[in-house]
């Protein structure tokens, strides 16, 4: 199986600070991965780092071969923040369309790929109102659709559920297992354990280090639970005894 993602050995830092410390991991293509982990964990910062937003200290990263950061290694990421960057004032579809350019889809080409996205993500029927009227699940699946615009191999999406009611984030679920369907590879971080569970495979995060890789039910199988945060807090205490 092909790597869309290859992270070696890497450490970043803020000032003097150590935030992630010796970070390896490889996410196959065509699958969902979720990198779990409780709020300061390191997750955003790993992101920012497969963005080539942080810079590393030491090792590489590679995304499907190529190191980052390049132009052609981000071509091919679709990227959703936590916080929604959306123009208020525009449309949907002008939304979609203007960012669209930004990754030099083209206009036609643009229009067409807004249309698409709007329909899938259901928001087609509001594709002319003002994004200041949309409420936040809304802007969110706004958000995820701009991170498809330029039809991406790898999308990375950071808390891409946070702040949404249950329904929205089993919609989103059933969106995400549509594009992996379609071939691409979602690396999506998350501290909700539900989600994670439903996940192709699971990244276990705790303060800057990776203390744990696998399928869900390896995981809890490695564990003896039947359990994700059960396991979790298994391998936090492995973890501890190995520092």
């Amino acid at each position: 199986m092909s790597e869309a993602v290859e992270i070696e050995n890497i450490d970043v830092r803020l000032g003097k600070a150590p935030i992630l410390r010796g970070v390896s991991a490889r996410i196959h293509e065509g699958r969902i991965v979720a990198l779990l982990g409780p709020s300061g964990a390191g997750k955003t910062t790993l992101v920012k780092a497969l963005m080539g937003m942080n810079p590393v200290c030491n090792g590489e990263i590679r995304v499907f071969g190529k190191k980052v950061p390049s132009f052609e290694a981000l071509s091919m990421v679709g990227y959703m923040a936590q916080n929604d960057a959306l123009y208020e004032d525009l449309s949907a579809l002008d939304n979609l369309v203007f960012f669209g350019s930004l990754c030099g889809v083209k206009e036609k080409a643009a229009k067409s790929r807004a249309e698409e996205l709007l329909e899938f993500t259901g928001l087609g029927a509001d594709k002319s109102k003002p994004v200041k009227k949309y409420s936040s699940g809304m802007k969110r699946r706004l958000s995820l659709a701009i991170s498809l615009m330029n039809d991406p191999k790898l999308l990375i999406l950071d808390e891409p559920t946070v702040g949404i009611d249950p329904l929205l984030r089993i919609r989103f679920r059933e969106q995400f297992l549509r594009l992996r369907n379609q071939g691409r590879t979602i690396f999506l971080t998350t501290h909700v354990m539900d989600e994670a569970q439903n996940c192709d495979a699971v990244l276990l995060m705790r303060e800057g280090r990776i203390i744990a890789y696998g399928s869900p039910s390896e995981l809890m199988a490695g564990a003896g639970t039947d359990s994700l945060e059960d396991a979790f807090l298994y391998h936090i205490g492995l973890s501890e005894k190995e520092a």
